[in-house]
């Protein structure tokens, strides 16, 4: 049934049917090729996730990251990035970067980021001078730190089929994800420093950047409030995330006082729009994940990871490799709900902590959001550049080097995650 299932899977995939539909088609279609499971049990694991209370987080925490970026806040934080790091060399690669990880602190969906992000900086950047494809480089890889900053949407989902805390999670990926964001803007500074790149000298003044950290503390401190409340047990996810579109209502109505019924509906209009992509693929897995677990696919190939592979550093290596190349071809949120069963029972076999392979996965699938053939914000940032996907891929290599160094030392140094 499984082999039959991936097959399919594989086949709608080269005909580039979307990935929730193809994952409902080739698992319902092993079921029935199968017999061995009733229509109507079939049906019922199809929509049970929809009933998960934690899974409403997910909607409410992308609602109040559109109210909050779509206004005048989004022009803040970036005058704030641009005051603290734009007189550096590279500097306006490195405000991408400090832009990238406060917005991920906002928006928590990497692709949501380097949408708005990029519809910002990477013209500004043009016409400062830098490269395109350096530009949509930049763009591209440091979007994806919305993957760890909290609230992040990977990160949830991992809890769902981990049963990991995910006020564990989102405390173990800020440093992870500070790691990503100091590495980026090392790449950013060196570049600019050996390729002569333009600098902001008009932003030198201290008095400028206090301005801006003033006008920008609104975004600042919703991560943090995310985690106080998460950490203290003051509110549950859910709670904490319906309490995040209250603070961006406020936010734009009292201090910026820029929400619209336009911008309110816009917002509204784009949030069920995800939130329906993503929870097709959620109940689509489900029903994968069905199969799979009717098969004991995930204990086998646990067992046969402890027999063959024997070393934990060897079994660790091999899901890194497994997740990088899964990475290339599906979108982060499926390929965590198709690996998460299995590699969780991996990493019971050997004894790895689910906070730590929370923390992995998402760097790992991460990587595969700018890596071709099939990168969502590799694609995103090429297009608005509008440059060919091959010129954003020259940039790229540093960037992949900061991410793989991060990912090892995330993989085989516990204490950076679980501290």
């Amino acid at each position: 049934m499984t082999a039959v299932m991936t097959g399919i899977f594989a086949v709608l995939l080269a005909l580039s049917v979307p990935v929730g539909y193809a994952l409902i088609i080739a698992a319902g279609t092993a079921i029935l090729f199968h017999g061995g499971t009733p229509t109507v049990l079939a049906v019922v694991k199809l929509f049970q996730p929809t009933q998960s209370f934690p899974l409403l987080a997910i909607p409410f925490f992308i609602l109040s990251g559109s109210l909050m970026m779509s206004g005048t806040l989004g022009q803040k934080l970036v005058q704030f990035a641009a005051a603290l790091v734009g007189r550096f060399h590279g500097g306006m690669g490195q405000v991408t970067v400090v832009g990238s990880t406060i917005f991920g602190g906002v928006s928590g969906s990497a692709v949501a980021e380097a949408s708005a992000l990029g519809s910002m900086l990477i013209p500004w950047q043009k016409r400062e001078g830098y490269p395109a494809g350096f530009a949509a480089a930049v763009t591209a890889s440091s979007s994806t730190i919305a993957g760890l900053i909290p609230p992040s949407i990977p990160l949830i989902l991992y809890s769902t089929v981990s049963n990991a805390s995910i006020a564990a999670l989102f405390s173990a990926a800020v440093l992870p994800g500070l790691m990503l964001a100091a590495g980026m803007m090392l790449v950013c500074y060196l570049s600019g420093r050996i390729r002569n790149f333009p600098r902001l000298t008009d932003q030198t003044h201290l008095r400028s950047v206090g301005k801006s950290i003033l006008s920008a503390l609104p975004a600042l401190l919703m991560p943090f409030f995310i985690v106080v409340l998460l950490r203290a047990g003051i509110a549950t996810p859910t709670e904490v995330s319906v309490i995040a579109v209250f603070y961006a209502l406020v936010v734009s109505l009292v201090v910026y006082r820029d929400l619209t019924w336009a911008r309110l509906h816009e917002a509204l209009v784009g949030t069920v729009i995800t939130t329906g992509i993503v929870m097709l693929v959620i109940t689509a897995s489900s029903l994968v994940g069905h199969v799979l677990i009717t098969e004991r696919v995930p204990t086998i190939v646990a067992q046969w990871a402890q027999d063959t592979l024997v070393n934990a550093i060897l079994i660790i290596l091999m899901m890194n490799v497994i997740m990088l190349v899964v990475g290339m071809f599906l979108d982060l949120p499926a390929a965590i709900l198709l690996l998460g069963p299995t590699f969780v029972a991996i990493g019971q076999a050997i004894g790895l902590d689910p906070i730590q392979l929370g923390i992995m996965i998402c760097i790992n699938l991460s990587i595969g959001l700018f890596t071709p053939p099939i990168g969502t914000t590799l694609f995103i940032g090429a297009a608005i550049a509008r440059v060919p996907i091959g010129a954003v891929v020259k940039e790229l290599w540093p960037f992949y080097l900061v991410a793989f160094m991060v990912l090892i030392l995330m993989s085989y140094v516990p204490a950076l995650t679980i501290y």
